[in-house]
């Protein structure tokens, strides 16, 4: 399976070095992204309609990041090509089976004279011999390495995600730092957290497919992979894309910049002895990561064996995940106690949730139909939501499908409910973009009712005397503060944290230290959510729209 683009994209060296002496002209201030505005100005030298050209755009930027790189670009060009000859440019040409290396490059009315132009004032006004100029990092990384931010201007901003972190720096991190939103709730946010890939998280008993599930879809093993009957996989593994096949030790990835797992950090060694990171080429990796987690045991095993809070750990995965894959096979339906607390940990994602009712092939057909009633009835009581929620019925692993045990029509169900999963797996890229705005707009409601309880509980606080008796009363009642807030602020009270878990963390701190309520931060990020993201996505959709 390959995720993101098919075949289109690729083309001949010779194509790839016009393709790249085009990008790096149309790319008006050199950060390696071509905007609407630079595509606008580029692209109307294909003399193509504008219909035409909104759809070259709604098909390279399918991601929908507000910009094209490189890759996107040739994407782009072959489309404008494709158009000039009159052909159809619809979705479809992603998945295309098209020779696209032999496509030529598409005729740009007066675009030779113009790079003969900059050709000729470079070489009279470069002073570097070799006429390359230093790389620069990328201005996003300078702001979040500043140790005094200062306002960063709209020019800086290039794209939706950089956008985000704009708005994040200025205007939602003073109130998490101020209320201290990371003692709490989630650590604060870092540059690697907002350039992360899309990430998919398996979660199930022992032996349900885990790991084989992620070697189907791979068609090979990862580095440090074990599959077997037995509990196997024993810690969190991160599959993710890199130069060469190596496992890095749960302590060194934690600590490095440019991955986004600093926040494990607050889960102690016993937790980064149990994780690490397998590293591989492969081109789906490229577009996603996987987590692979250990098997979750039935009864009271794990409390007592494991050494860190596995359902935080399962917590902190799901908030950064896009996809989060419930897997069970026929023969361990039982959703055990401590299963039960993990998807409880993953309320508020419920969205993201998807149920794989995996190795279906090992019983027959009747069999089959009551083993997915007998699940459904398991998960009613433990999802507690009204909505039925999605199951994906099938055999994820290398071996043809046992015929015997489930006919013809099993097959064919299989294959159906196989198409859909790996669709869905699909769209994850492309819907990444959508899922971090999603993600970040749940984050500044959240720090601000935060905020809202942290300064309610410390205008509580007496003046003078009777400070301790008050703090242990406010703690006892915390659930009574809650709603005291929700009247007073009109909140909604799905929205408030978990009380039990609020009460455990309060313990530690002393009120009187807390913050008093700042108006004018809460609406600082009331404006970000009112008007600077629904502007910022104004400026970074399809500039033909």
């Amino acid at each position: 399976m390959e995720i993101g683009q098919g075949r289109i994209g690729s083309c001949s060296k010779e194509h790839e070095k016009i393709y790249q002496e085009w990008f790096n002209f149309a790319d008006s201030d050199s950060d390696g992204r071509i905007t609407g505005t630079d595509a606008t100005k580029f692209f109307a030298m294909s003399n193509l309609s504008r219909p035409d050209l909104k759809q070259v755009w709604a098909i390279a930027d399918s991601k929908r990041q507000g910009y094209l790189g490189f890759k996107e670009f040739i994407i782009a060009m072959q489309l404008v090509s494709l158009a000039q000859v009159g052909r159809e440019i619809t979705f479809d040409l992603l998945n295309s089976n098209d020779d696209f290396e032999n496509v030529k490059p598409p005729v740009m009315d007066g675009l030779d004279i113009l790079l003969a132009k900059k050709k000729h004032s470079s070489k009279s006004s470069d002073p570097d011999i070799n006429g390359s100029s230093p790389v620069q990092p990328s201005i996003a990384a300078q702001w979040f390495s500043s140790k005094s931010v200062k306002k960063v201007p709209l020019s800086s901003v290039t794209s939706i995600i950089d956008g985000l972190k704009r708005l994040y720096l200025q205007k939602l991190k003073p109130l998490e730092v101020t209320y201290r939103f990371n003692d709490f709730v989630s650590p604060l946010l870092t540059n690697s957290d907002f350039d992360a890939k899309p990430m998919v998280m398996l979660l199930g008993q022992y032996s349900t497919g885990k790991t084989t599930f992620i070697k189907h879809l791979l068609k090979r093993t990862y580095p440090g992979a074990h599959i077997g009957p037995e509990p196997t996989t024993d810690r969190f593994v991160v599959v993710m894309s890199g130069p060469d096949e190596r496992s890095i030790p749960g302590n060194t990835v934690a600590v490095q910049a440019d991955m986004p797992f600093n926040g494990l950090t607050t889960f102690g060694t016993a937790f980064l002895s149990k994780f690490e990171c397998s590293q591989m080429p492969h081109p789906l990796l490229e577009h996603v990561t996987f987590v692979d987690t250990p098997g979750v045991l039935s009864g009271e095993k794990q409390r007592t064996q494991r050494a860190y809070d596995f359902t935080g750990v399962t917590s902190w995965f799901a908030a950064k995940c896009d996809l989060i894959l419930l897997l069970f096979d026929p023969h361990k339906l039982d959703v055990s106690d401590e299963f039960k607390r993990v998807i409880y940990s993953l309320r508020g994602h419920d969205d993201k949730i998807r149920v794989v009712l995996n190795k279906s092939d090992q019983i027959d057909t009747q069999q089959l139909m009551r083993v997915y009633g007998a699940l459904m009835w398991s998960l009613g009581k433990v999802l507690n939501t009204p909505e039925v929620v999605r199951v994906y019925i099938g055999s994820f692993n290398d071996k043809p499908v046992n015929d015997n045990a489930t006919g013809p029509i099993g097959k064919e169900l299989f294959e159906k409910e196989q198409e859909d999963l790996l669709s869905d797996l699909k769209d994850i890229p492309k819907k990444a973009c959508d899922r971090r705005i999603n993600e970040f707009v749940k984050r500044a409601r959240a720090v601000k009712i935060h905020a809202y309880i942290i300064s309610h509980l410390r205008k509580e606080m007496p003046a003078m005397m009777g400070k301790a008796k008050t703090q242990q009363r406010l703690i006892d009642n915390l659930e009574d503060e809650f709603a005291k807030v929700q009247r007073e602020f009109h909140l909604p009270r799905g929205d408030f944290p978990n009380v039990e878990h609020f009460k455990e963390v309060l313990s530690g701190y002393n009120f009187d230290k807390f913050e008093k309520l700042k108006p004018k931060m809460i609406q600082a990020v009331d404006d970000m959510l009112a008007y600077d993201i629904p502007e910022l996505l104004k400026n970074f959709r399809n500039p033909y729209d």
